[in-house]
């Protein structure tokens, strides 16, 4: 990781979530100075996306998919400013995270999985979702909720 330029002792929380084949988490965002996140797949397998919402960024507004399997151990860099959100593929599957500063609910920021800007391909049909995600609104709502707080 420090070859990349990412300190492993500047993660401040460990976190672990176990869903259900079909369960999309996210797609989430932390305003203010955001978060950054290491996420492996520890057990079962995922379908990981990553959104680019960093206005200097040359992918602003663009996404990118990975799949995450406990057979492979790959981890994923989420950098603060990006989204990023997952749907299980197995029964369960259980992701951790390393987070780079300890989470703050009032900062969180959610966009609809299902944002027809963005387009995701979701593998699977969605079988369980959270009320905050559920409800979480569009991409150009979201940019401007994130936008009133910085």
């Amino acid at each position: 990781m420090r070859a990349v330029g990412i300190d492993p002792a500047a993660f401040a929380q460990d976190s672990l979530s176990r869903s259900r084949r079909g369960v999309v988490r996210g797609l989430h965002v932390r305003n203010g100075d955001g978060e950054a996140k290491l996420v492996r797949c520890s057990y079962g397998a995922i379908f990981d996306v990553i959104v680019d919402l960093r206005p200097a960024s040359p992918t602003y507004r663009n996404w990118e998919s990975f799949e995450l399997r406990d057979d492979e151990q790959v981890s994923l860099y989420v950098p603060a400013g990006c989204a990023h959100g997952f749907q299980a593929l197995t029964e369960p599957a259980d992701v951790s995270y390393r987070i780079d500063r300890a989470h703050d609910p009032a900062e969180d920021v959610s966009i609809a999985f299902d944002d027809p800007e963005l387009a995701i391909p979701w593998p699977l049909p969605v079988t369980i979702m959270s009320e905050r995600d559920r409800v979480a609104p569009s991409l150009g709502t979201a940019m401007k909720l994130l936008a009133e707080e910085t």
